[in-house]
């Protein structure tokens, strides 16, 4: 049976000294994104590398290569490595710089810029739909069917259950995985992760025939249940944003996002 959370779920009360000023949020996103992603590679079993300016997830054909860049001034053998591995990349590249600082363009890379949004610790609302923290395989499954569908991740097609999120991904340590049912449907999804003092928030997603119907903000307001004393960053979709300013998240600074240009069939 899923369990629901408890009292000794919650994080401990936040202290003054993980209070956290907007200049800051870049840095502790790129950390959070670190965690998870290097959570998600060791589960998948893919090699990590971490270096003082960035991390990489090095996947297969399918899950592909995630850089993290840690700092925005990268020396020249960071540089050199990150163009290593981009060129030598098995699958799909995929480079998150929450600083704007690294130009990736001699490689061939598209990109794009979202906001890294901050909120400080503060009370939550109740989401109107159920909100369950996933436990069993089977809510697993469906919240990657899910993220899947929501963010069209045609790598990941034909579905493979467990390869996008495996299975001791809710295992560890400060990640969870929530699914908003909709009339005891699962209709929508998202990963948090607790790190360091600070949470964070990933693929939250809605199933397309679910859209429109308050899903997301449902997702959001059941992690955030859990986050509710500790301050939370995130980047943020266009499409987003709007949700995420409305539940107390304020932009901090743009983050670039770089993408291998896919090859025509």
């Amino acid at each position: 049976m899923t369990s629901r959370p408890t009292s000794q779920d919650r994080p401990a009360p936040v202290s003054p000294s993980l209070s956290l000023s907007l200049a800051d949020a870049p840095t502790r996103q790129a950390r959070n994104s670190a965690a998870l992603w290097t959570a998600t590679g060791r589960c998948r079993g893919h090699e990590v590398v971490r270096r003082r300016g960035f991390v990489a997830v090095d996947g297969d054909e399918r899950a592909g290569l995630r850089v993290l860049i840690q700092e925005p001034d990268l020396d020249r053998a960071e540089l050199a490595e990150v163009a290593a591995l981009v060129r030598g990349a098995k699958g799909p590249v995929n480079v998150e710089d929450p600083f704007s600082s690294t130009d990736l363009s001699p490689l061939g890379m598209r990109n794009w810029q979202m906001p890294v949004m901050l909120r400080p610790p503060g009370p939550v609302g109740r989401p109107a739909l159920e909100v369950i923290r996933v436990r069993r395989p089977e809510d697993l499954q469906a919240a990657e069917r899910i993220v899947i569908e929501g963010f069209e991740l045609d790598g990941f097609e034909p579905h493979r259950p467990g390869e996008l999120f495996p299975a001791a991904l809710i295992e560890q340590p400060g990640v969870d995985v929530f699914v908003a049912l909709c009339d005891g449907v699962p209709a929508g999804a998202g990963v948090s992760v607790l790190d360091d003092g600070i949470g964070s928030h990933y693929w939250v997603g809605t199933s397309p025939a679910f859209r429109s119907r308050g899903v997301g903000r449902a997702v959001m307001l059941g992690a955030l249940a859990h986050l509710a004393e500790v301050p939370v960053t995130l980047t943020a979709s266009k499409l987003g944003r709007p949700l995420y300013e409305s539940l107390g998240y304020t932009v901090a600074a743009p983050s670039t996002w770089w993408a291998s240009v896919p090859v025509a069939p």
